[in-house]
């Protein structure tokens, strides 16, 4: 049949080349539509709420506004939750309890067990909101140790686990 490669290859790339144009003329002919787009988690949303509408790009906005439209109990939700971000992120604690007001004058479950655990530590979170100091880096050596505790949990003794924290600090 083909007595070199080169002729075989080269029968090959002209059938290849017709089965593309006839491939480009279908899907010319018939109309295709987008290919329907993944369906937001539940994190997905939750960033969309939590994030300031301005930083949103517009394709997040436009499905964020959708699903709230969808769904009209979670609008009041959200905006509480945002107006919540931006008491942590602009640094307005003394606004806390106006924000607990707000949030018990609507019917939302949830969110009066959150305030109810913020009313029971007040004085704490207002301070936590307004100052500028932060916990965040004893936080996160504690993680580290229980990570290495994890890691050495029934492998060796005390005295290896104290110097591999010694070392990790």
């Amino acid at each position: 049949m083909f007595t070199t490669p080169g002729g075989a290859l080269s029968v090959m790339a002209e059938k290849w080349f017709w089965i593309t144009v006839a491939v480009r003329r279908l899907r010319e002919t018939f109309p295709h539509a987008d290919p329907p787009r993944r369906k937001p988690s539940v994190r997905d949303v939750t960033g969309w709420i939590t994030h300031h509408p301005d930083s949103l790009d517009e394709d997040k906005t436009q499905r964020l506004k959708e699903i709230l439209d969808r769904c009209p109990a979670l609008d009041p939700t959200a905006r509480h939750v945002r107006s919540f971000a931006e008491l942590m992120n602009n640094r307005r604690g003394q606004e806390l309890k106006d924000w607990i007001t707000r949030v018990r004058a609507d019917r939302l479950p949830a969110l009066h067990t959150f305030a109810t655990g913020l009313e029971q530590h007040l004085d704490a979170v207002v301070a936590s909101l307004s100052l500028r100091y932060s916990s965040g880096a004893v936080e996160g050596h504690n993680n580290k140790i229980k990570m290495l505790k994890r890691q050495m949990s029934g492998r060796a003794n005390l005295d290896l686990l104290r110097k591999r924290v010694l070392h990790a600090a």
